[in-house]
């Protein structure tokens, strides 16, 4: 679906007059949001595109994973892969056992003292966040049969803690 076609639907929920008013904008413009983009660099891209386009050129997935919270959600990055078949699936399990230890040895400590600091909360959720990146990962890649590229996800991985 194109951003333009998502922004209309979304739309239907309320009123394009309730969304400018919201917004501070014209109703005109709210309007060309929901149209698709015939004249390219006409200065009126919708959001979405330009919150696209932000994560193109800064490469940040932080901008999508705080776009993710604020709708009561968490980004899971997709794994890059794609080609030859090889069979690594061993290490990649227990790769993603040993994460779930970590995630409860995590937990396990900022517990220790009855109560959970506010930089202890945020380690649980980076541990949290990682093991369901990776898990997803080895999931999409189980289902293609990449296991190639899944042990170059384990190695990527642990080159990064």
């Amino acid at each position: 679906m194109d951003s333009h076609e998502v922004i209309s639907k979304a739309v239907e929920r309320t009123s394009f007059k309730e969304v400018a008013a919201q917004m501070g904008v014209s109703l005109s413009l709210a309007y060309k949001w929901s149209q698709p983009d015939e004249h390219e660099g006409s200065g009126t891209s919708n959001p979405l595109d330009r919150v696209r386009q932000l994560y193109e050129i800064t490469q940040d997935p932080q901008l999508i994973q705080w776009l993710c919270q604020k709708a009561n959600g968490v980004f899971v990055q997709n794994p890059r892969g794609g080609g030859p078949r090889g069979m690594e699936l061993m290490p990649a399990t227990q790769e993603i056992v040993q994460q779930f230890a970590d995630l409860l040895a995590a937990i396990s400590k900022a517990a220790s003292d009855d109560r959970i600091s506010t930089d202890e909360a945020e380690h649980i959720r980076n541990v949290w966040d990682e093991l369901k990146r990776f898990t997803e990962g080895f999931v999409r890649l189980c289902e293609k049969g990449d296991f190639v590229h899944l042990a170059e996800e384990i190695k990527a991985h642990r080159a990064a803690k």
